[in-house]
């Protein structure tokens, strides 16, 4: 299953945009309930307005919550971030650091967000688990574990450490594109003749790949022989 997805999705990347190790931990707290492409349309002002851990620690937070509201739980969203820009101030020199016990001892990050700029932001392999992760390991049968630490434990015993972030990026693809929660795209899925839960989606191959989203969806669709 992992060699398809391999082929299903050969170039697999981050999906909030950003350029620095800051950039992207604000982005992935702003990402928590919101879409990749709602963060991405908040960010590029955000980041030119707050270019560092220092502006965000002194932020003045209506102005901030403003900014971020329409990502939702701003209130929330605005504590981690200026919590973010504190921790950072005051104990790594204004610097994200590169280890996951560092990460996870601040504001705003818990082992999903740690494990994003890790393997997004320094090329440290990590799992991410994500509600399209956690669903789609479980339908696979990959795991029954259901706490997050749990089932980033038990596919990393599966699945080659150097593989982590990418599979990661793979699976979450996947999840946002063919094998959606409600009605997966089976009659499409190169994962079909591997996959326990095939079956429980739309087996027709054309009602299948109209269910198919996202920019790949042309390649996915040739590799399942369907032409539309």
């Amino acid at each position: 299953m992992n060699r398809a997805l391999h082929v299903a999705f050969p170039h697999v990347y981050c999906e909030l945009d950003f350029t620095t190790p800051l950039e992207l931990s604000v982005a992935t707290i702003l990402s928590a309930q919101c879409t990749d492409v709602r963060v991405n349309q908040v960010t590029p002002a955000l980041f030119a307005r707050y270019r560092d851990a220092f502006a965000y620690a002194s932020a003045d937070r209506t102005e901030l919550e403003e900014m971020i509201r329409s990502t939702g739980f701003y209130r929330n969203k605005a504590n981690s971030i200026i919590g973010l820009g504190q921790g950072l101030v005051e104990r790594f020199d204004g610097e994200v650091p590169g280890t996951l016990k560092e990460l996870v001892s601040l504001p705003g990050f818990g082992r999903k967000t740690a494990n994003v700029v890790l393997g997004n932001a320094f090329g440290v392999p990590g799992i991410t688990v994500d509600t399209h992760f956690g669903r789609l390991v479980r339908r696979w049968q990959w795991t029954d574990e259901t706490d997050p630490v749990k089932v980033e434990r038990a596919v990393g015993e599966l699945i080659e450490r150097k593989e982590w972030t990418d599979l990661s990026h793979r699976i979450i693809f996947h999840g946002r594109r063919v094998c959606h929660a409600r009605t997966p795209a089976c009659g499409v899925c190169v994962l079909a003749k591997d996959c326990p839960s095939y079956g429980e989606g739309q087996l027709d191959p054309m009602k299948a790949a109209a269910l198919v989203k996202g920019p790949e969806t042309e390649h996915l669709l040739e590799l399942a022989g369907v032409n539309t």
